[in-house]
């Protein structure tokens, strides 16, 4: 059906100056293309509900950019399945995903929080005063279940040595045969100097780098959105060390009963979806 090709298009395409169609608005241009006279809203909507089409809605996504995409990623979701250079990983060596969830503020409200009550939410003031801010960093086992993390002031590579100093030095990595570490390409951790750098001070320590932007492959990040949801949010904190001790006390708590993701896109599905990326050509820069 025509109207169904023109919700699929972008408005730029037919000179239309809108970021992406409303029911409204894609009721108006059909009217003025004069494939119809008049048709209502409602029905226009069951047109599209017919193949789910939401025009009005987007996605953000990343086009891959990394040249060795594809390798990279592969060698990560391989440890993430218990694989290195095509072999079982042996009982002593361990996979950790870790990063940096940087500038989480202290905020503290200019009027304290409600608790929530019968037909009432709970309420936040709007105002704050800020107290700073910190970095949590934090490393997450992936077979294991288990996540150690600190606080720090700040990031980069004095930071993320103490994570690593902190995490090399407890069981079950200290007397590990392989602790892979699994990195994006912060500044803290990135390039070959970081290698080598992890390899002088811990020779059991193998850090892999993730693709470029490609931080949706590291679970650690999962680990982050829970953080995000149920300690941060809504950022009502005295200081920094009420937030320091909050996240800390979460991680306790977390690890008490935490299991292993559910981790399910492996190699056959890198291979699908850049068999899919592979039909859209990136703008040029």
């Amino acid at each position: 059906m025509e109207v169904k090709a023109i919700a699929c298009e972008l408005p730029a395409a037919r000179a239309v100056p809108l970021s992406r169609w409303s029911l409204a608005e894609l009721r108006e241009e059909v009217i003025a293309t004069g494939l119809v006279s008049d048709v209502s809203v409602s029905t226009l909507w069951r047109w599209l509900d017919q193949d789910a089409l939401k025009p009005w809605r987007h996605r953000s996504w990343i086009f891959p950019r990394d040249p060795d995409f594809a390798a990279k990623a592969a060698v990560v979701l391989d440890l993430y399945a218990r694989r290195f250079q095509g072999r079982r990983l042996e009982p002593g060596e361990f996979v950790v995903s870790a990063d940096e969830k940087t500038s989480i503020q202290a905020r503290c409200r200019c009027h304290p929080t409600l608790a929530p009550g019968q037909v009432r939410a709970m309420r936040v003031e709007h105002d704050d005063r800020r107290g700073g801010a910190l970095a949590y960093l934090a490393a997450w086992d992936v077979h294991r279940g288990q996540v150690i993390g600190r606080c720090e002031d700040t990031t980069g590579i004095e930071p993320f040595s103490r994570l690593v100093t902190q995490v090399m030095t407890a069981r079950p990595y200290a007397r590990a045969d392989r602790v892979f570490w699994i990195v994006d390409n912060g500044s803290s951790h990135q390039g070959p100097h970081a290698v080598l750098r992890m390899q002088a001070t811990w020779p059991t320590a193998c850090l892999v780098h993730l693709p470029v932007h490609a931080s949706w492959l590291n679970q650690i990040e999962i680990f982050f959105s829970i953080v995000q949801r149920k300690v941060i949010k809504p950022q009502d904190f005295a200081d920094q060390d009420e937030l320091a001790e909050r996240l800390l006390a979460f991680q306790d708590r977390y690890n008490a009963t935490a299991e292993p993701f559910d981790w399910r896109f492996g190699r056959k599905s890198l291979d699908r979806m850049l068999n899919r990326l592979a039909i859209h050509e990136p703008l040029a820069a």
